[in-house]
């Protein structure tokens, strides 16, 4: 089964294919991913990947990333069997972006769309590429803000938050972990600076494995495709008009 994952809950824009198992034997990669000390190999193969870093425009770059994304494959949108779309936290205007374009596509299809919490995601790229399995998951909430999630024994212990990154040092402290992700990069005086090498944003690549491992029973439980705000937009409907005069 071919999977196409995404996700635009930062201001990367990550779009990736993978070629998986149609039997339910993904390995769980919450516990051990692709390149982790001791994991179990892979059931499933990255066909093609692209991630853009190119600020607030995924609305802009989403399509022809994905077109991208599945020449470099050698695959058309009728050869997908599933589509894995980010679901935040994050900002509103990414999100929706990102999730209207993967139910837009899934419907054309004929697939389903499975949600993925975006913090999972970057916590099991932490962990494939050798991080801690035990830690604070952080990314950019902007307005000096972050959103986090606190991971023991591979899994999220709760559901995800967004306030100043005192709140996710206190979680760490807590919990007696680091802190990992583009947070503790962006605030190293109050998190800690993060371990080089290990992922910073969520990676399409994990969005469509632990879709996959959801299917097989492996994974956390699959989420709807809706997106995880955690704060009200920015933008408001304007209210009733003041009245002029007497």
């Amino acid at each position: 089964m071919k999977v196409l994952g995404l996700d635009t809950s930062t201001t990367t824009v990550t779009v990736a294919v993978l070629d998986a198992p149609d039997a339910p034997d993904a390995p769980d990669l919450l516990r051990g991913g692709p390149t982790a000390a001791g994991a179990p190999a892979p059931t499933w193969q990255v066909l093609a990947e692209a991630h853009v870093h190119e600020g607030n425009r995924p609305a802009e770059l989403l399509a022809p990333t994905i077109k991208q994304v599945l020449a470099e494959a050698g695959l058309g949108p009728r050869d997908l069997g599933a589509v894995a779309a980010g679901v935040g936290p994050g900002p509103f205007t990414g999100l929706r972006a990102g999730l209207v374009t993967a139910r837009a596509l899934a419907h054309v299809v004929g697939v389903r769309v499975h949600g993925v919490c975006s913090l999972d995601a970057l916590h099991a790229g932490v962990v494939a590429a050798g991080g801690p399995v035990d830690a604070v998951v952080t990314t950019d909430a902007r307005r000096r803000e972050v959103y986090w999630a606190a991971y023991r024994d591979g899994r999220r212990v709760a559901d995800p938050e967004v306030g100043e990154p005192a709140s996710a040092a206190a979680a760490a402290r807590t919990h007696l972990v680091p802190v990992v992700g583009r947070g503790a990069l962006l605030y190293p005086d109050v998190l800690g600076t993060p371990a080089e090498g290990l992922p910073l944003d969520p990676s399409a690549v994990h969005v469509a494995a632990l879709a996959v491992a959801s299917l097989a029973g492996t994974g956390p439980q699959p989420l709807p495709a809706d997106p995880m705000y955690l704060r009200r937009p920015d933008a408001r409907e304007p209210g009733a008009p003041k009245r002029v005069g007497g």
